[in-house]
Formats: structure tokens, C-alpha cells, sequence
């Protein structure tokens, strides 16, 4: 019998099976990668073409959404156990190859999805996107990762919490080191409440409505909704939570604007300083950064049933746009003007409430961008703290003596918060703090004052801080 007779006769070729959930979570990571994208922005448009073309239903896109979101959440472990499985530096993985390892960790380490099933999928997105070669790195290392499930390791990749325990908490909980630093500092305490705070960050947010006063009631949106898919908010008397998997754009209120999509936390934000205490007249309102809108519009709507006028102010052209789409039909005069806070076109004293919800990390949010804790770096808070003092100090000018200002941001890191205040208030004067916790009643555990700090794990919101504040001189 000749040699070549003796060989196994070779198999066909077999071409790779496209799954079109799979390819879609590969293609948001990249994009969130590649073009500095936002989840948030990229997956709708991609999930609504999928409908459209691949015929995506319900639990696609809910399994499409759960890979993306799951795996930029846990990318600091999922890179810590990749690294441990190949023996090269993690930076001289291509990033295309990385993504799709971080996906198949994710579905092995993250979900119920059977390892079998999980490797297999994870292999044959990568011969659809990467080709056969890289296919096989892939196979060999998720192969790797499946011996062990994620506690075990866990145990493994992350140092003992008794040596270093910011270490520690990152790799476990999947934060930046400098972010679990500067989170704990803000939160003060020990381990227990920074760990359940970092856990609170890597799981999937409720999404809340706001029935906007005067336009839409949240008896209304919770008699569309049913007990089974609505339940009221937690604090803000003007806010309803979604159920899983509950669609805002299917309700009439919400697509007539009449209600809109609107963290808890903002919706405080907002109310308290509708609320604050003023001496002397109640006439002109000022949101002096309002884009998106979603705050614009909630006091806008507060302002119309008091009699008052709303100026909503928004330096990006295409910001300004969203606030007067989310202003639209609102009860009371208003005005959306595109201007820089910095250096205002109204003069000064002219406004009896002003608003700054200023730019600023988005450390406080990272529940809905989980991608922004990789993104930002310790020097970036040198960066905002220019802008946010300055958009104070303006806000300080527009209000009359006996105004209020309201001074905001979606992050608890000190350097954005109560140091800007404090900062603010030795160099310039004229003004001094409101208590704002008896503005916010029934909200548990809201701190010493007089400022607020809001926390996911405690009030199942966004991490908003708020500082009010009396023109004074």
C-alpha cells in the first residue's frame, strides 16, 4: 500500500456559520474601541438595522446587549484571566483579537451560557471576523479559561486583599485601580460599602421615566405600563421604573415628550433646586449647560406651573438641538440658546434659579457607560477643573443676591465636587451653602450636608452630587 493510500483523506472545508447576535456585540465592541463610541449611542442603531434585516426579536437582542455591556463592564478581570492564558503581553494581542476573547470570557465566566456552547460560538465568530489562523489562538485560549470558573480565578489573578487591597477590589470588581481610590475616598468607610458600591457600578441599571408635571402623570404611565412591567420611583415623586426588557419608546407619553427617560438622581437634582428657598420674586430660570435636555425639560415643566420663564442654555450646537426637542411643547415660556456659560450673553443678577450640571468625568454613571472607567485618567479632573469653576462663578453672577444656584455633576470624585465649591466660595464670596438634604425628604443616608452625594448601592441611582447655593452680595 503506497503512502499516499495510507493517509486519512483530509476533511472538507467547512465555511464558518455566522451568528448574527455574536457579530453584532463584536461590531459595538469595536466601534466603542475604535471611534471612542459610547455603547449607549452605537448598540440602538445596530440593534434596530438587525431587527429590520436579520430579523432580531426580543431575546436577541436582549442576549446582543448583555455581551456588550457585560464585557466592557468586566474588561479589567476578563483582561487580568486572558493575560494569565497566553504567553505574549496582553498589548501585543491585536485589539479585534482581544474582543473576541473578551467575548468568550464573558459568556464563559459571566452568563449561563454552557462552555461548550460558549467556546464553540466564541470560535466561530472568530473565523468570521478574524479568518481560521487567529481562530485557533482563540480556540487554545478560551479552552484555557474554561478550566476554571470565575472565583477560581479570581483567586488567581488577583492579589490577596491583605497585600493591597486597591489591587485587589480593581481586579475583582473590574475598576481602574486610580477609580476604586478616588471612589472610596469620596465614600469614606471601609470595605464593605466600596465593594458594594464597585459591584453596584457592573450591574445593568433600571431604566426610569419622568412624568413631566403638568404634562403626563406617573399614574398615567404606570396604568399604560401594569403592575407587571411599571412600579413607582424610589424618591422622585414625578418618576416610574421599567421592569426588564420594558420598551419607553412604545408609550405615548414618552415619544410625545410628555414624559421622557430620566435617572432618579437627576430628577433630585432638579426638584431640589426647584424647591430651594427664595426670598423675593420667582420669575426667570436659567440651566446654564442644558444638552441633553432631560433636566431642562423637567424644570422647564416646574417653572410653567409657578408662572416662571426657563432659559436653557447649551454650548454644542447639536446639544442645543436635543434640549429643544426635549422642551417642545412645554406648558410655560422658554428659550434654548446656544452659549458658552463661560462667557454668558445675559447679564448679571438677572436670574432668581440658575442650574450647572457641568462637564465633568462621568465617574458617577458608569453603571450605563461602562466604557468611560477605561477611558479616563487621573489627569483628566485637571482638565475639567478650569471649566467647572468657571461655569460656577458665572452661574454665582447670573443669579440676583437672594437667588439660588444649583452646582451639579454625574461623578462623587472630590476634586469635581465639594473642592470645586469650596475653591469657589474663598476665591470669590458672595454666596454661602443651602442645606440640601431636607430638599430631597425621605432619601436615606445623603451625608453630613450641606451638600448631597447620591450613590448607586444606596439609592439605586446615578452617583449625582449637588451643592446649592445663595447669592449673597
Amino acid at each position: 500500500m503506497s503512502e499516499q493510500s495510507r493517509r486519512r483523506p483530509s476533511k472538507p472545508y467547512r465555511r464558518p456559520k455566522k451568528d448574527p447576535v455574536r457579530v453584532l456585540a463584536f461590531e459595538a465592541l469595536r466601534a466603542v474601541d475604535e471611534r471612542d463610541a459610547y455603547a449607549n449611542l452605537v448598540l440602538p442603531p445596530l440593534l434596530k438595522k438587525a431587527r429590520e434585516k436579520e430579523g432580531f426579536d426580543g431575546r436577541d437582542a436582549a442576549l446582543a446587549t448583555e455581551l456588550v455591556y457585560g464585557t466592557l463592564r468586566r474588561q479589567g478581570t476578563y483582561d487580568a484571566v486572558i493575560a494569565a492564558c497566553i504567553d505574549r503581553p496582553l498589548r501585543e494581542v491585536d485589539p479585534p483579537v482581544l474582543d473576541v476573547l473578551s467575548l468568550g470570557a464573558h459568556q464563559l465566566l459571566g452568563t449561563r451560557i454552557p462552555t461548550h456552547a460558549a467556546v464553540s460560538a466564541s470560535v466561530e465568530l472568530a473565523r468570521v471576523v478574524l479568518g481560521d489562523g487567529r481562530a485557533k489562538f482563540v480556540n487554545a485560549v478560551l479552552r484555557r479559561i474554561a478550566q476554571r470558573d470565575l472565583d477560581a480565578w479570581l483567586e488567581e489573578v488577583a492579589p490577596p486583599y491583605d497585600e493591597d487591597a486597591e489591587d485587589h477590589l480593581a481586579v475583582v470588581h473590574s475598576h481602574p485601580r486610580w477609580v476604586v481610590s478616588a471612589l472610596w475616598d469620596a465614600l469614606g468607610g471601609g470595605r464593605a460599602g466600596i465593594e458594594d458600591l464597585l459591584e453596584a457600578d457592573n450591574e445593568r441599571p433600571e431604566v426610569t421615566l419622568v412624568a413631566r408635571p403638568g404634562r403626563s402623570t406617573p399614574a398615567e404611565l404606570l396604568d399604560v405600563l401594569g403592575d407587571e412591567a411599571g412600579l413607582p420611583g424610589r424618591w422622585s415623586p414625578y418618576a416610574v421604573r421599567l421592569a426588564e426588557g420594558g420598551e419607553p419608546g412604545a408609550i405615548d407619553a414618552v415619544r410625545e415628550g410628555r414624559a421622557g427617560v430620566q435617572d432618579e438622581g437627576s430628577q433630585l437634582v432638579a426638584i431640589a433646586l426647584a424647591n430651594a428657598p427664595l426670598d423675593g420674586p420667582d420669575r426667570r430660570w436659567l440651566d446654564g449647560c442644558a444638552g441633553p435636555g432631560g433636566k431642562a425639560a423637567l424644570l422647564g415643566a416646574l417653572a410653567a406651573g409657578r408662572g416662571a420663564a426657563l432659559l436653557a442654555s447649551e454650548k454644542q450646537p447639536h446639544r442645543a438641538r436635543l434640549v429643544d426637542r426635549a422642551l417642545t411643547g412645554n406648558p410655560g415660556p422658554y428659550q434654548v440658546i446656544t452659549a458658552d456659560g463661560t462667557r454668558p450673553p445675559w447679564r448679571p443678577g438677572s436670574f432668581d434659579r440658575v442650574l450647572v450640571d457641568v462637564p465633568c468625568s462621568g465617574l458617577g454613571a458608569l453603571r450605563r457607560r461602562p466604557e468611560a472607567r477605561w477611558r479616563r485618567r487621573p489627569e483628566d479632573m485637571e482638565g475639567f477643573a478650569p471649566l467647572q469653576r468657571a461655569l460656577l462663578t458665572e452661574a454665582l453672577q447670573a443669579a440676583r443676591v437672594g437667588g439660588v444656584v444649583g452646582y451639579a455633576t454625574c461623578s462623587p470624585h472630590l476634586a469635581e465636587t465639594r473642592v470645586v465649591v469650596d475653591d469657589v466660595l474663598k476665591k470669590h464670596g458672595g454666596a454661602e451653602l443651602i442645606d440640601a438634604r431636607p430638599l430631597m425628604p425621605g432619601v436615606p443616608a445623603l451625608g453630613d450636608g450641606p451638600d448631597v452625594q447620591l450613590w448607586p448601592h444606596l439609592h439605586g441611582t446615578d452617583a449625582m452630587y449637588l451643592a446649592l447655593l445663595r447669592r449673597t452680595a
